[in-house]
């Protein structure tokens, strides 16, 4: 009966422990979560925007669309070639709309505030070659 009394005695000493230590960890992650939260996670937040990009036809559309393909943030870049706009889905934490622009202007093609170079609008095949303003 004695044995039976230690063991339980100490079956209970030991859950009580294992509680604090629960609670003691509970209560500094929620009192420290400001802290921990924004250094080991990183929420992403995107957003789509569109924007005019000059071009012609399909192989204008497959360029403009691939300058942006691989680019960190770029979600998905679509180009319409009857509107002449390009939706981008991506994340302002990790590329500017601008530099999206420069992205495409670096491959040939104006959009509503950046103008290609000259010399690679140029090098564009005759048929992706449209009226520069």
């Amino acid at each position: 009966m004695q044995v039976h009394f230690k063991t339980t005695l100490m079956l209970k000493k030991s859950m009580q422990f294992v509680a604090l230590i629960g609670i003691v960890f509970f209560s500094y992650s929620d009192a420290n979560a400001n802290v921990l939260i924004p250094s080991t996670t990183k929420v992403m937040h995107t957003v789509t925007d569109s924007f005019a990009v000059s071009g012609n036809c399909g192989m204008c559309k497959k360029t403009i669309e691939a300058a942006l393909k691989d680019v960190d943030g770029v979600i998905s870049a679509t180009w319409n070639k009857e509107t002449k706009m390009i939706t981008v889905h991506y994340n302002p934490h990790s590329i500017s709309l601008n530099s999206m622009k420069q992205k495409i202007a670096d491959v040939g093609y104006d959009t509503d505030t950046i103008k290609a170079k000259k010399e690679t609008y140029d090098g564009l095949p005759g048929c992706c070659q449209y009226e520069r303003e």
